[in-house]
């Protein structure tokens, strides 16, 4: 008590105790500043009235508790030592690509939207021309762009966090196939709208109509009427067509390009020319008397179905002066844009293009993607539609992030399809882990066949494809061994043991204390036992 007291009454001492420890001694009303002796203690008792010793020795330990518990709270993290609350930390913006001409701009339809009501949006946005990119493993997608603005050439380079494709990727004329963009953004794992699959199947015409016939097949042609197409890989196989007049479609062409109307034979000929020097393929399908063109389209969950009449008397509704109005949206309308936008794994934006006839038939003739041209009066309200379209998939991007499954393990292991569990393993709780049997040997799987019985051996398949082994294909040594799990029997020793089912385990027993036996660490087992393991 002597050494504490004469310790804590050095100034020093406590004039170097953190803020907060024993406040009393830093007090300045506290006089005890010099050393008392046992002796001076003994010679000046005050047993009626407290001394000033005994108040100091019990602020003392009052002080030392105090410092204890505040110590204890510091390292238990119960102390919040932060004087003003730490300001939150801005998150980045993500960013969106918006792959479109610069006739629309698309910053102002993204304006005061959020992802996930927190994340600010930020619009790039270029032409496919205007683009270039690198994309690695694990750094993601690199984008440069470099476009003009007000005369100014703007140059920047960013990492895109989701793309809205409003472009063809891909078209004959000289300088317009961009397919090499979208490679590389598959290759850097961008989520796109539509999908990059979708985008880069939509590069070839008749690769999309192939999947028109697929529906064509499956609905019937009173759902869903198919114009009747001819396809020629090359011009060699262009020798003629039954019916004139026809119109030919060369290669991969938009908006009425590369599309020809053929009265006879002569002229058809000299379109297999055209086609030999254009070095690509062509489609042939009947010419037909159109009263009206119809367009439905399907964004997200929107529809709208429009009528073109040509006014100009060009066969081609799309050339020349045309008027537009919009219709009703029918079952059989809806049925055509639903069924189509199933393709390539499903596409968010998508219309359906068909001609009505005179004489009152509809032909559906092409099917478009995220590409097409916006038309009528509700061009705003399309574009709208659209930005409310990404960032809902944008922020669906952020809530699944990290729990989507890998590409390499489809199924977790717990949610398996019980189809692919049954044929690779046995369902859990049928087998047990094998495990030696007081005798030293091994228990045998319920249902395996004995050797001694004069039943048809099973074969047994081999888990990592080899060929398929049956239990006569062990050698003698093995089956007259005693550790061999064919001539164990059962703890009475009378007869083998016997199961209801195939493959399953009698229930488990306590295991008997070994008997004068070493543990054995290891147990050879022979590789054909092993397969259920």
């Amino acid at each position: 008590m002597n050494f504490l007291r004469r310790r804590l009454s050095d100034s020093s001492f406590v004039a170097n105790l953190p803020n907060g420890y024993m406040m009393d001694l830093q007090c300045p009303n506290n006089s005890t500043s010099s050393p008392v002796s046992p002796a001076t203690e003994r010679k000046n008792p005050q047993p009626l009235q407290p001394s000033h010793s005994s108040s100091t020795g019990t602020s003392i330990f009052s002080s030392i508790s105090s410092a204890m518990k505040q110590t204890t709270q510091a390292a238990a993290g119960l102390i919040d030592h932060s004087v003003s609350p730490t300001p939150p930390v801005a998150q980045k913006p993500k960013i969106l690509l918006v792959i479109d001409d610069a006739h629309t701009d698309w910053a102002k339809y993204f304006q005061g939207k959020k992802v996930n009501g927190e994340l600010d949006i930020r619009v790039e946005q270029a032409e496919f021309s205007e683009l270039n990119l690198a994309a690695y493993v694990t750094g993601g997608c690199m984008v440069d762009m470099q476009v003009m603005r007000n005369g100014t050439k703007v140059a920047r380079s960013f990492k895109p966090d989701f793309v809205l494709i409003r472009q063809h990727a891909y078209s004959m004329a000289l300088g317009e196939d961009f397919r090499s963009l979208i490679i590389g953004l598959q290759y850097g794992g961008i989520h796109t709208v539509n999908s990059l699959c979708s985008i880069y199947n939509f590069c070839s015409k008749p690769w999309v109509f192939s999947q028109l016939i697929k529906i064509f097949n499956l609905l019937g042609p009173e759902k869903f009427p198919l114009v009747e197409q001819t396809f020629f890989p090359s011009h060699k196989q262009m020798l003629t067509t039954p019916n004139f007049p026809v119109v030919i479609k060369l290669g991969h062409g938009h908006a009425g390009m590369g599309k020809v109307k053929v009265e006879n034979q002569h002229d058809f000929q000299d379109m297999a020319s055209i086609v030999a020097m254009a070095k690509t393929y062509a489609t042939t399908e009947p010419f037909i008397d159109s009263k009206y063109d119809i367009r439905i389209q399907k964004i997200g969950s929107n529809y709208k179905a429009y009528m073109r009449t040509s006014i100009s008397g060009n066969w081609k509704a799309n050339t020349g002066s045309a008027m537009l109005e919009q219709i009703a949206m029918t079952e059989r309308y809806r049925l055509w844009a639903d069924t189509c936008a199933e393709m390539f794994g499903g596409l968010d934006i998508c219309a359906v293009k068909a001609v009505h006839s005179k004489d009152g038939k509809d032909y559906i003739i092409e099917v478009m993607d995220s590409s097409m041209p916006l038309i009528g009066e509700h061009v705003e309200e399309d574009r709208q539609l659209i930005a409310d379209l990404v960032v809902s998939k944008m922020t669906q991007l952020v809530i699944t992030a990290g729990s989507t499954p890998s590409l390499l393990r489809p199924w977790p292991p717990q949610v398996q399809p019980a189809s692919v569990t049954s044929q690779t393993r046995p369902q859990l709780g049928q087998l047990s882990q094998p495990r030696p049997t007081p005798q030293g040997g091994l228990r045998q799987p319920q249902g395996s066949q004995p050797p001694w019985t004069n039943a048809p051996p099973q074969q047994q398949l081999s888990p990592q494809g080899q060929q398929p082994q049956s239990p006569q294909s062990t050698s003698p040594q093995q089956q007259r061994s005693p550790g061999s799990p064919q001539q164990v029997k059962s703890a009475t020793g009378s007869s083998p043991v016997q199961a209801s089912k195939t493959g399953v385990f009698p229930p488990q027993q306590p295991r008997p204390p070994a008997q004068g036996r070493a543990t054995r660490q290891q147990i050879s087992v022979p590789d054909k036992h092993l397969q259920y393991i």
